[in-house]
């Protein structure tokens, strides 16, 4: 028994075939983005030029906050932040969403879509990190969580023209 263990470990050919599984390794880019995350950390919630998405898959754990700053003259994402956690994948779609979403108006960012050649989109983003299909649903959460920043942001700038307003008329 010991023999037949020594054999396998040292790879000499046994009598039973070993079937060996080649390792299954991340592409360099999500390494890279898991290894050298751009755009870590978080803006004040309450700062009115940031919008907040916080989305998360409880299937599989990962919890993805991400923001965004607008500059409201021009409507265009200045910078972006993202904390996310979960696995290197999400780590990695995160980073490079907000890679992504700098300098892009609010117009194109809302347009995102699944089949959106064009625009960045979560299968954008998975084919770009070459995503395997098992991971697909971080590339999705990274969208969902610009398109709550987004909400987040849009929601703020209309409470404070609403204020704003009731302000001028009082």
């Amino acid at each position: 028994m010991l023999r037949l263990v020594a054999k396998r470990l040292l790879g000499t050919p046994t009598a039973s075939p070993t079937v060996r599984v080649p390792p299954r390794f991340y592409h360099e880019r999500v390494v890279d983005h898991y290894n050298n995350p751009r755009n870590v950390g978080s803006f004040d919630k309450n700062d009115p030029t940031v919008g907040t998405g916080l989305v998360g898959a409880p299937a599989c754990g990962d919890v993805m906050k991400l923001q965004i700053r607008v500059d409201d003259k021009t409507g265009k994402i200045v910078d972006a932040r993202f904390k996310t956690f979960g696995c290197g994948s999400a780590i990695a779609s995160s980073s490079v969403a907000t890679e992504w979403v700098k300098g892009k108006q609010m117009e194109e960012v809302l347009s995102i879509k699944n089949t959106d050649k064009h625009l960045m989109s979560c299968s954008e983003i998975a084919k770009h990190l070459s995503l395997p299909p098992v991971k697909l649903h971080c590339s999705m959460l990274a969208e969902d969580a610009i398109k709550a920043a987004v909400k987040d942001y849009e929601a703020k700038r209309a409470k404070a023209t609403t204020t704003a307003e009731k302000a001028a008329n009082a």
